[in-house]
């Protein structure tokens, strides 16, 4: 049928995809269609946004001294805290702004200028002060790390699946390395084409080659899937040979598209300026916002960009105005080409941590974690503009109004998109699973 051996097949089509081949497929091809896992799907109602950008800034961003004015806090810094500890003011300055009168610190003036246009949920919790618990529970709705549970990009994929057949419907660019790692954008016991592609700011996706795909290899491919089907329609195959074959075929279209999206230099150059764009590290978050831009643009269902580094147990406030500097024009610039796009009418963004910091001071320049009240923001498609949902208390240590736990910030953010989280269910191990496990109440409030 082909005019290559199976074994030399095998052996090419492994190494221009970069995959192991699969042992056992050298039975009888079948001539079985591939299924469509990723085809787009109906929502369970009417979606207020179709995608996704989640800007997550791992490590605790520390509200008081950025998004959050407490002015009892600037009055009784040194005092003794209502939990212990001394109260801590913030050594920054605060304005208003827009007409909304929000208030930002001077680390965050970019941001800051879309004041008017953000969804402020301030009464945010979450069950564990540990990173690594938390920043999986963020991702997978359970801090369960004895039993893994799929991220929420892979239920999004799961319920809606994508628009673009040649693209990966959920990207991840820099996932924290470490506190859960490859969890954060799993898919655990849902089907393995649903978890999230990794790659980093710089465009590098691995185990893909940037060289246009070409008849031979195509055969070559056709070959390995009939193979993989085969081995899929047999009694006690494995459950991950439908994610390999979809692996493939993606990976095939993805050669000649992929390389070309995430070549940021194509740019305008007052667009890459806008952002930010500079060589090396300091520039790699403003890559990633443009890069995100890029893949949402093309119709890549959820994308999540990172940049760690906020865990300010000591040397805070010279490890902030770092961190904020690298985040604040890119993050603002990446809101702004969305707005102009007309992208934002149907994306929505998230920007937030795992958990926030204390208003006490630990050791000489520090504030530790704080799980039981802390903000996070939305804008674009589907949430009212300038509101605030929820509030913490004088010192901002407690919510206290409009409190919202991690597993109604899923169910918030899958209602979003159309998908109610008690119907997005996966039976495994005997029982029905869903992001937000039992729990979970949407946030109808700060819907447009």
């Amino acid at each position: 049928m082909f005019p290559v051996s199976r074994r030399e097949a095998l052996k090419s089509a492994g190494a221009g995809f970069g995959y192991v081949a699969l042992a056992g497929l050298l039975g009888e091809a079948s001539a079985k269609a591939a299924p469509k896992p990723l085809a787009a799907r109906e929502p369970h109602f009417k979606p207020r946004a179709k995608r996704i950008i989640f800007v997550f800034m791992q490590g605790a961003v520390s509200q008081m001294d950025t998004f959050e004015f407490k002015p009892k806090l600037q009055k009784d810094g040194g005092k003794p805290g209502p939990g212990g500890g001394t109260l801590t003011a913030s050594k920054f300055r605060f304005k208003q702004y827009g007409e909304t009168g929000s208030w930002f610190s001077e680390l965050m003036p970019n941001i800051a200028r879309h004041a008017d246009q953000l969804t402020w949920i301030r009464g945010l919790h979450t069950d564990t002060p540990a990173h690594p618990q938390a920043v999986v529970q963020l991702h997978t709705g359970s801090a369960n790390a004895a039993l893994t549970r799929p991220s929420m990009g892979a239920w999004l994929m799961y319920g809606l699946g994508t628009e673009n057949q040649d693209l990966p419907g959920y990207v991840t660019i820099n996932p924290p390395p470490n506190f859960g790692g490859t969890v954060n954008f799993g898919s655990a016991f849902l089907p393995a084409h649903y978890q999230g592609t990794r790659i980093n700011d710089v465009g590098y996706l691995p185990n893909l080659k940037p060289e246009t795909a070409n008849p031979l290899q195509r055969k070559q491919l056709d070959l390995i899937q009939a193979m993989n089907r085969d081995l899929a329609s047999k009694s006690g195959a494995p459950d991950e040979v439908d994610g390999v074959i979809e692996s493939y075929e993606l990976a095939f279209k993805m050669q000649g598209k992929v390389p070309e999206l995430l070549d940021i230099s194509k740019e305008p150059l007052k667009i890459r300026d806008a952002y930010g764009i500079k060589p090396g590290a300091a520039g790699a978050f403003a890559r990633q916002c443009l890069m995100a831009r890029r893949l949402s643009e093309a119709g890549v269902r959820f994308v999540e960009i990172c940049q760690p580094g906020w865990d300010h147990h000591n040397n805070l406030h010279k490890g902030l105005i770092d961190r904020c500097a690298s985040v604040d024009q890119p993050t603002a610039a990446l809101l702004a080409d969305l707005e102009q796009r007309g992208l934002l009418d149907e994306t929505l963004v998230l920007f937030g941590s795992e958990f926030g910091r204390l208003p006490t001071s630990q050791g000489v320049d520090g504030r530790d974690h704080n799980i039981t009240g802390y903000p996070m923001f939305l804008t674009g498609a589907g949430v009212k503009k300038g509101v605030t949902f929820g509030a913490t208390d004088e010192y901002g240590q407690k919510a206290i109004e409009g409190r919202m736990h991690t597993n109604d910030l899923h169910a918030t953010l899958l209602a979003l998109l159309g998908l109610d989280h008690e119907r997005l269910t996966y039976r495994y191990a005997g029982r029905d699973f869903r992001l937000t496990d039992v729990a979970g109440k949407v946030a109808k409030e700060i819907f447009a």
